[in-house]
C-alpha cells in the first residue's frame, strides 16, 4: 500500500475528528452520568450529520451515500473512536448488509436509511450462541405463506432508536459427516410488528448510553417480503456484507487509544515531581514511547487490511490480526495512561476511567480475542494441510 495518507483523505479524517470534538465531547459527561442520551441531542448529532454530507458514508453513490472507499471509512471511524459511541452511533453509519436489498426493499429499508429517516440494527447474537452462529435457537418455521419467528436474542447495540431490525435466525438444517448444520436465514423486521418485543438489556461496565437490548420473538409473522437475499441464505449476505465489520473495531480502538494518548502525553510533560516533568523519568518516558509505538503499528495493521478490501486481495487473516492486535493494545494504552496519572487516573473527574471501562468489551465483540486468533492461525495452518 502507499504509505500517507491523500490530501482528501486527510481532509476526511480531520472533518470528522472536528465533527466529535465540537459536538460530541461536550455532551459525554451528561451521557457517563445518566446513561441516556436526550432525544434533541440524538436529533441534532444526525442532523448536523446529514449537512455534512457524511451520514451513510459507508454506503456507494448510487444509493446517496458518500461512496468512501474501505480505507477512507476506516479514518471515519478511527476519529469517531475518539468519542462516546452512544453519542456516534447518530454519526449514522447504517448496515452495509442492507445493499442485498431487492428493490422493494429498497424503497421500504435502504433509501430511509440512508435519508436517516430510519434506523436498524443488527441481531445475531443468542444467550446460548454467540461466535457460536451455527449453534443459534432463534428459529423461523414455514406457515402457509408466512414465517413464524420464535426465540430471542440478546447484546442487541442499537435496537433502542431501530426502526427495524436485521435478525438471523435458524429455517431448517442439514445432516453433515461432522453433524447437523443449520441453515440460517436473515428477516427484515419492523418495530411494532405483532409478536415482536424490544426490551431493555443488562447494565454494562462499557460505553455507558451505547444500550444492548434483549429482542423476543413469540409466533411473530413474517411474509417473505421480509426476507433479506435468499432463504437459508443467510451466511452468505453475512459473508459479502459483514465481512469487513471487525475492521470498524481495529480504527475505533485506534481512535480511542490516540485520545488517551493525548491525555498522557500532557500529563506527563506538564505534571512536576522533584522539580522536573515526569516525562522526563525513565519510568514515564519509556511508557509514552510504548504507547505511541502500539498506536501507529496498531493504525497501520488496520489501514493494510482496510486497503487489501480496496484492492480485491483476501484480508481474513489481515483483518483479523487488526482487530486482535488494535482492541488489545487499547486496554494496554489505558491502562498505561492511568498509570501515568498515578491515583487521579482512577477518578472520575477525569475520562480516563471510563476508556479503560469502555476499553474491555473491544475484545469481545465482533468476535473474541480467542476467535480473531483462531482465524489467524487456521488461515496460515491450512494451506500447509494442518
Amino acid at each position: 500500500m502507499q504509505y500517507g495518507l491523500t490530501e482528501e483523505q486527510e481532509m476526511i479524517a480531520a472533518t470528522v475528528r472536528s465533527f466529535v470534538e465540537k459536538e460530541i465531547y461536550p455532551h459525554e459527561e451528561l451521557v457517563e452520568r445518566t446513561g441516556e442520551v436526550p432525544q434533541e441531542i440524538a436529533k441534532e448529532i444526525k442532523r448536523k450529520c446529514l449537512e455534512l454530507g457524511f451520514y451513510g458514508c459507508n454506503f456507494p453513490k448510487e444509493v446517496g451515500g458518500a461512496g468512501l472507499n474501505h480505507v477512507e471509512f476506516a479514518l471515519v471511524e478511527r476519529e469517531l473512536g475518539r468519542g462516546s459511541m452512544a453519542l456516534n452511533h447518530f454519526f449514522g453509519r447504517p448496515q452495509n448488509i442492507l445493499m442485498a436489498c431487492n428493490p422493494e426493499q429498497h424503497e421500504r429499508y435502504l433509501i430511509p436509511a440512508m435519508r436517516g429517516e430510519r434506523m436498524d440494527a443488527l441481531a445475531m447474537t443468542e444467550p446460548g450462541a454467540g461466535s457460536d452462529i451455527r449453534g443459534m435457537k432463534c428459529n423461523a418455521r414455514r406457515d402457509g405463506g408466512d414465517w413464524v419467528l420464535n426465540g430471542t436474542k440478546h447484546f442487541i447495540s442499537g435496537a433502542d432508536h431501530a426502526d427495524f431490525i436485521i435478525v438471523f435466525v435458524a429455517t431448517g438444517e442439514d445432516q453433515t459427516p461432522r453433524g447437523p448444520k443449520k441453515r440460517i436465514t436473515t428477516f427484515l423486521v419492523d418495530r411494532g410488528t405483532k409478536g415482536f418485543t424490544i426490551r431493555d438489556g443488562y447494565k454494562s461496565v462499557s460505553h455507558r448510553g451505547y444500550k444492548n437490548m434483549i429482542l423476543e420473538f413469540d409466533d411473530c409473522r413474517l411474509p417473505d417480503e421480509q426476507v433479506l437475499g435468499q432463504v437459508d441464505g443467510g451466511f452468505s449476505v453475512m459473508n459479502e456484507w459483514l465481512y469487513a465489520t471487525r475492521v470498524t473495531v481495529a480504527a475505533m480502538s485506534v481512535g480511542r487509544a490516540r485520545r488517551v494518548f493525548d491525555y498522557a502525553l500532557e500529563y506527563a510533560a506538564e505534571r512536576e515531581q522533584f522539580g522536573q516533568p515526569i516525562g522526563k523519568f525513565q519510568g514515564i518516558g519509556f511508557q509514552i514511547a510504548d504507547m505511541i509505538t502500539e498506536i501507529d503499528a496498531a493504525d497501520l495493521l488496520t489501514l493494510a487490511a482496510a486497503d487489501r478490501l480496496d484492492k480485491g486481495i483476501p484480508a481474513n487473516r489481515e483483518i483479523a490480526s487488526a482487530k486482535l492486535y488494535a482492541s488489545e493494545m487499547l486496554a494496554r494504552v489505558t491502562d498505561a495512561a492511568i498509570q501515568v496519572y498515578g491515583g487521579m487516573g482512577l477518578m472520575d473527574d477525569l475520562p480516563l476511567e471510563r476508556f479503560w471501562r469502555d476499553a474491555r468489551v473491544e475484545r469481545i465483540w465482533d468476535g473474541t480475542s480467542e476467535i480473531q486468533r483462531h482465524i489467524i492461525s487456521r488461515e496460515l495452518l491450512r494451506p500447509l494441510g494442518a
